[in-house]
């Protein structure tokens, strides 16, 4: 699994079972699309006796580039009494896997309407931490680029102003690069985006933040 999870739990115990599910739920999403940028899940019980529906309620937050966000909620009043939490989990991966299918359809198709072409460029930012970065282009576009992209497990040897190839097309929010290929290893790499010096910044239009 390389999706950065994050689970939260609340009035639920923990137990090794629910990661598991959790864990292999996540997975199926990565079959669907593999390069899903973050996923959070909250599980709590939020009542002890209802009268109807499910003590359960789940939200599973999913982050897909180059800035689109998928949120599948299920709250207790839904479905039948007693709902096991296990359903309700499985419930919400199904519906979040549905909008993801959609999702990556429609970025595939969109691709398919606008040919790749090979081009060459330069690393321009990296957010290490977060699995990204841009790219500039010999005219000077700046084009997202997600660590999955990257060939041969090479993003953690990028640097800033290394030389690349790669394949350009248009996402449907903009240029972005795939079967990016590491042609130097001159320039800076960043210590970490999370570190305590000043911010880059970012192209207009892209939702990322640094954290």
């Amino acid at each position: 699994m390389q999706i950065p999870l994050d689970i939260t739990y609340r009035d639920v115990d923990k137990t090794p079972a629910l990661e598991a599910l959790i864990r292999s739920k996540v997975d199926k999403l990565e079959d669907v699309c593999d390069h899903i940028m973050g996923c959070h899940i909250a599980v709590e019980r939020a009542h002890t006796h209802p009268s109807h529906g499910s003590p359960y309620r789940v939200r599973l937050d999913l982050t897909v580039p180059p800035g689109h966000e998928i949120a599948v909620a299920k709250n207790p009043g839904e479905g039948v009494q007693y709902d096991s939490l296990e359903t309700v989990i499985r419930d919400v991966f199904d519906a979040a896997r549905r909008q993801l299918k959609e999702l990556t359809e429609k970025q595939q198709n969109h691709t398919k309407s606008h040919p790749e072409q090979v081009v060459g460029g330069i690393v321009s930012k990296l957010f290490p931490s977060q699995g990204y970065g841009f790219l500039k282009s010999l005219d000077g576009q700046e084009i997202y680029f997600h660590s999955n992209s990257v060939l041969h497990d090479a993003f953690d040897r990028l640097t800033v102003g290394a030389g690349v190839q790669y394949f350009l097309s248009e996402g449907i929010d903009g240029p972005q690069a795939s079967t990016v290929r590491l042609l130097d290893k001159s320039g800076v790499r960043p210590p970490d985006d999370r570190s305590d010096s000043a911010p880059i910044e970012q192209p207009q239009g892209w939702g990322y933040q640094q954290t």
